[in-house]
């Protein structure tokens, strides 16, 4: 880190955001970090003007950038590439920074002397704002973020802060994916850097019915379970283990997420792949995810 104060980037993606958007450019600008720059991305929103009435408002506290509509992963690229920070920190338009979120990693990103990613623990609010209940994530050893990663629902997007440079060597968001360019991201990213988790609590994380995820709930799926099924695929051939993963237990554990929401050719995938590790020896719970897992694929004929 050669600048003392880097510039951190917070780019903000909206598509029909109006109800949300002023909370989160709001939060943005009460970072209490003095470096930062704030940039709004207009996702070809199809709301009569209003989310782009709210962004010109903030006049130039903010870059504003309208775009034709192309989905979440799109509108971040664009961000990326405009973006003038030494770090990219992504806002989406209908959550909230705490004032020290910013200034918070900073702060350990110097204590830690070298490029890694950082994620943090958060809350959950509802649509007005009101808490809900926090999310301690598990303190997973860097080396095993990317297992992780296939095993749980480990990090929040917007909790990060990467280096702007890790872009131009993993690429971009990938804009054929509209519910999992995130975690294809953290996929990418996580072989070739770590990821260090934050105790600190520095995003609000609203839950409301308008989520994308929410409205589209089939393609996140589908989406999911193809995802997966790679990463696991990839793993496999690819991958070096280290000493403390277990891989038949791993390929177990990935088997038994994936079946607990539904991806059920990730989750076949993964109980393909524990018969390389564990020829001899098939535990118990081998064959009791494996019921569960015929359960519930074909429970539909049982019934």
């Amino acid at each position: 880190m050669s600048n003392p104060i880097p510039l951190v980037s917070i780019i903000i993606p909206v598509y029909n955001g109006a109800n949300y958007l002023n909370e989160a450019i709001d939060s943005a600008l009460a970072q209490t970090y003095p470096n930062v720059e704030i940039i709004v991305i207009n996702d070809g929103s199809s709301d009569n003007g209003e989310t782009e009435k709210i962004a010109l408002s903030y006049g130039n506290k903010i870059r504003y950038f309208y775009k034709e509509n192309g989905k979440v992963a799109s509108a971040l690229n664009l961000g990326i590439r405009k973006m003038e920070g030494e770090y990219f920190s992504w806002l989406s338009h209908d959550d909230i920074y705490c004032p020290e979120k910013i200034n918070n990693q900073i702060i350990y990103l110097h204590k830690l002397q070298k490029n890694v990613i950082l994620y943090s623990d958060y809350d959950f609010v509802d649509e007005n704002g009101h808490y809900l209940f926090t999310q301690r994530n598990p303190n997973i050893e860097p080396k095993e973020f990317k297992y992780a990663l296939m095993t749980s629902h480990p990090i929040h997007g917007c909790t990060v802060l990467i280096p702007s440079f890790i872009f131009e060597e993993v690429g971009f968001f990938d804009e054929q994916l509209r519910t999992v360019q995130d975690y294809d991201m953290w996929y990418r990213i996580s072989k070739k850097y770590e990821f260090h988790h934050m105790t600190d609590l520095l995003i609000k994380s609203r839950l409301h019915n308008e989520q994308d995820t929410n409205k589209i709930i089939s393609i996140h799926i589908s989406e999911c379970d193809e995802f997966y099924r790679k990463c696991l695929a990839d793993i496999n051939a690819n991958d070096i283990f280290n000493r403390t993963i277990d891989k038949f237990n791993f390929f177990i554990q990935s088997a038994f997420h994936a079946i607990k929401h539904k991806r059920f050719l990730s989750a076949q995938k993964a109980l393909e792949f524990t018969r390389f590790y564990n020829q001899r020896y098939l535990t118990i719970n081998y064959w009791l995810i494996l019921a569960y897992f015929f359960y519930k694929k074909h429970r539909h004929q049982i019934n």
